[in-house]
């Protein structure tokens, strides 16, 4: 081989990788989807990372269930207030704990809607098995290893899920973390 013949096949197979390393996540994503629409637990299960997913979600709701009490309060807070601020995380915790599950997230991918705070924290999580209306996804890198998929619901366009992808190896992708919004 000469030398422009070796410089042709290093460029191709350095096009290849870094197509192939762009392209991973959405290849995950598909995989995600296809498992949530099929309800294939097994699956799920090898492409969400539970304990870090949990977690993530324990966080989002505790923030939205603290921000709804300081709006529902408002100047009436109070005592009782404080000890619910207090005691909520502890409710939320269990609460997530038992409801992510993989068919609660493939509930949430099919129908792209999360429960609210003020129901895990009462433990009646219910994400409706079907969507009502249309779930578009759209995609965009949060960075080099975080890989974001938005849920938004064709009859509610400016609420959404962000659930985020992490990388696990150059080319594997997991579910490890949900960005819920915040009040504007």
């Amino acid at each position: 081989m000469n030398r422009k013949t070796q410089l042709i096949v290093l460029g191709g197979v350095l096009a290849l990788f870094f197509a192939a390393y762009f392209a991973s996540p959405l290849l995950a994503v598909r995989g995600l989807i296809s498992a949530a629409k099929a309800g294939d637990e097994a699956k799920l299960e090898q492409l969400v990372d539970f304990p870090a997913f949990r977690t993530s979600m324990k966080e989002e709701l505790n923030a939205k269930l603290v921000e709804q009490m300081r709006s529902d309060l408002g100047d009436r807070a109070g005592g009782l207030s404080g000890l619910g601020m207090i005691l909520a995380p502890t409710l939320i915790s269990g609460a997530v704990d038992a409801f992510v599950t993989p068919q609660a997230v493939a509930a949430m991918v099919r129908s792209g809607e999360v429960p609210s705070a003020k129901s895990v924290a009462r433990n009646r999580a219910h994400v409706p098995d079907e969507p009502s209306s249309k779930v578009h996804q759209s995609y965009s890198y949060r960075g080099l290893n975080t890989f974001a998929i938005r849920l938004t619901r064709e009859d509610q366009p400016d609420q959404y899920v962000d659930l985020l992808m992490d990388r696990r190896n150059v080319f594997g992708w997991k579910l490890a973390a949900i960005d819920l919004p915040k009040k504007r």
